[in-house]
């Protein structure tokens, strides 16, 4: 099972440097929302310092959200999705993997630069730590749920509405647990009660999403 991660590891990097424009686009989107909430509220830091969290929380969704329909859909087109499935490892442990590697591609930097857009959207720095573990806690439960949603409709030929209408849903609570988080932390209570439920969903996702996306896959495929 290790090989077969470190494999799919090598083949998805090489594949990230070789397009590396269309890796970029995550990133770059959620700049965009950043840049632009912060000119429609006229650059005013007070009105800023109030919506700075929602708007990053919603940046990393969207962002996230813009590359999930490509989850598995090169797989599906070149047949690499077939070759998983008769590989000697559990399929679900190989949309484990491949769901990390997105993560790590396209949420997690936008995590490392959360100080630098906060400071854009001039967060108060006492809220910067709730903020980031909401993200690190939050992103990869996002990630995971997507993948469900994204193995489900890998069948489909043109599924980019679809998948944004099925996984936004999902996504709802995530948002509302992350950014609440950062509220409370603003108001000066203690935040650890939201980010224990992110905790507790991303553990459980850990363990339900993968079986759930890799029986999806196969009954795309079948």
């Amino acid at each position: 099972m290790r090989q077969a991660a470190f494999a799919l590891l090598a083949r998805d990097s090489r594949l990230l440097w070789r397009r590396r424009g269309d890796a970029l686009q995550p990133a770059l989107f959620a700049l965009l929302v950043v840049v632009l909430f912060a000119l429609a509220l006229g650059g005013e830091a007070q009105a800023l310092q109030r919506v700075a969290a929602p708007v990053l929380w919603v940046a990393v969704l969207l962002a996230g959200l813009l590359a999930l329909d490509t989850l598995f859909r090169g797989d599906a087109e070149d047949g690499s999705l077939e070759q998983w499935m008769l590989a000697p490892v559990p399929l679900a442990w190989l949309v484990l993997v491949r769901t990390a590697i997105h993560w790590a591609s396209t949420s997690l930097p936008l995590v490392i630069a959360t100080p630098l857009l906060g400071e854009l959207l001039h967060l108060p720095r006492e809220q910067l730590p709730a903020l980031m573990a909401s993200l690190l806690l939050g992103t990869p439960l996002l990630s995971l749920l997507g993948a469900v949603v994204a193995a489900l409709t890998v069948g489909m030929r043109r599924s980019g509405i679809l998948v944004a209408l099925l996984a936004l849903p999902l996504y709802v609570p995530v948002l509302v647990f992350g950014a609440g988080s950062v509220a409370l932390a603003a108001q000066g209570q203690d935040a650890l009660a939201p980010l224990l439920y992110l905790g507790a969903g991303l553990v459980l996702a850990l363990v339900l999403a993968p079986l759930a996306a890799a029986a999806a896959i196969r009954i795309a495929l079948t």
